[in-house]
């Protein structure tokens, strides 16, 4: 029998939840869980305990919150424990936890430390041995992240510089006092716009963070604001959406929501409602040899997650086409960690009963780098990278216009335009042609490979940056 203490990664949303039990006591915990929850139930039988607490450390704005998901299917052994710190409400049944309270599993204890700024509720969770009164690691949620901190402007300019004085004073008053040897578990890995520039390690311990993270070692409130404002990333459109559902709750399901198949008949007669949103999954250069018009290409790497949730309304009515039917489950798995579940069905045997039965067929121009060198008076490259990655370097003569500001401000892009679309490697150029194509752009092309690709061919880069 043995403690058992292990992150779970949602890749795509960057996302970790943690699974906690004590196989001696016959209980366990689960952290920040993700609403495809199968995960935390095989985790429970494969150790033999039983769910009984469900934490939230704060209310999540980059993900479905998969709290109530998990306790529907633990069957009422399960209960969600929630901040009511910064007088946050919820409107699902909860039990409310505040600072200082302290959770037994065994060998382990929890301890609720209040760490507000990235929201005003935020808590953490101090780990200890049950013998113990020194912690052995913190469960930071989105308060503290490897070579990062959580961004505290997610609530509004409004509230913007109160969190921010209270990022500075946890930082300073909670995380630089504990011992350099606490290990520290955040609930966001690299990738997430939850903070910036969050290292790629999965944990990391408090002695290592501050001789590393630069925000840990400023020591003045003005110098912490600036470095926090300069640093931020663009914040995704489905932030303020999400978070007021994880506020209300999400539905539940029991299972992977459900998604009916639709024969090529039954496919057209959906697309003749104007609010269905058509997502290809399939892989760019698929998309680009022929797709149903009007079909935005969000590929079904585990990134998909996030640019759905970034340019797909929650609430709106989605129609699938997947590269091949098995692939359901996946898709449907990632589109509802960003709270899509509004399927109205999928493509029965894909594009292949599609293209059978003779229907109309749209090409999206694929232009290799090289082409798009060789005549490059031809074309007006655009890149849609994030504003860091453009000030890096780009390819010479582009326009700059980030991919998830694109569907806001298409209108300053000339449709006559010979447009040659790139990001770094190829996935968000596609999405953004995409997007260029289903709003009336006819001349348009996707560059596959990209920036990576140009830069591998040795063409010349303007504003690079040398090392």
């Amino acid at each position: 029998m043995a403690l058992r203490f292990e992150p779970i990664l949602a890749e795509g949303i960057a996302q970790v939840s943690y699974f906690l039990c004590d196989e001696s006591a016959g209980c366990a915990a689960v952290i920040d869980p993700r609403p495809d929850a199968d995960i935390y139930l095989l985790k429970a039988q494969q150790y033999g305990v039983t769910i009984t607490h469900i934490f939230e450390t704060h209310i999540h704005a980059d993900f479905m919150s998969g709290a109530r998901e998990l306790a529907s299917r633990c069957n009422g052994s399960a209960k969600i424990f929630v901040s009511v710190e910064g007088d946050a409400t919820y409107d699902f049944a909860h039990e409310s936890v505040r600072e200082g309270e302290k959770f037994e599993f065994g060998q382990v204890k929890l301890r609720a430390k209040h760490t507000p700024g990235h929201t005003p509720e935020h808590l953490s969770y101090l780990l200890y041995e049950s013998h113990e009164e020194d912690p052995w690691g913190i469960l930071t949620g989105d308060s503290l992240f490897i070579d990062s901190l959580g961004r505290p402007d997610l609530l509004g300019d409004e509230k913007t510089e109160e969190l921010t004085k209270a990022l500075f004073n946890t930082m300073r008053e909670v995380f630089c006092q504990l011992s350099d040897k606490v290990i520290v578990y955040p609930c966001h890995a690299a990738g997430s716009a939850c903070g910036p520039d969050i290292g790629d390690r999965m944990h990391t311990t408090i002695g290592y963070e501050k001789k590393h993270n630069p925000f840990m070692q400023i020591e003045t409130f003005d110098e912490f604001k600036k470095a926090i404002q300069d640093s931020a990333p663009p914040v995704p459109t489905h932030y303020p959406k999400m978070k007021n559902l994880n506020t209300k709750g999400p539905e539940t399901f029991g299972h992977t929501p459900q998604v009916r198949s639709l024969s090529v008949k039954e496919f057209e007669e959906e697309m003749k409602n104007t609010d269905r949103i058509i997502i290809d999954t399939r892989d760019m250069l698929a998309f680009g040899g022929g797709h149903i018009e009007g079909a935005i290409n969000i590929g079904q790497r585990p990134i998909l997650s996030v640019w759905a949730g970034w340019l797909i309304d929650i609430n709106a009515p989605i129609l699938l086409i997947l590269p091949k039917d098995k692939d359901l489950e996946r898709v449907v798995k990632l589109l509802w960690r960003t709270g899509h579940t509004n399927f109205k069905g999928y493509l029965a045997g894909n594009m292949r009963n599609w293209q059978e039965s003779g229907k109309p067929i749209k090409k999206l121009p694929q232009l290799s780098v090289h082409e798009l060198s060789e005549n490059k008076e031809q074309y007006q490259p655009l890149d849609v990278r994030k504003k860091k990655e453009w000030q890096n370097g780009n390819i010479p003569d582009a326009t700059h216009l980030f991919l998830g500001e694109l569907s806001d401000k298409i209108n300053t892009l000339d449709k006559d335009q010979n447009l040659a679309v790139y990001c770094a490697s190829g996935y968000r150029a596609s999405i953004a042609a995409s997007i260029l194509q289903k709003n009336g752009f006819q001349n348009v092309n996707s560059i596959p490979g990209s920036f990576k690709a140009w830069k591998a061919a040795g063409l010349p880069i303007e504003n690079k940056i040398e090392n």
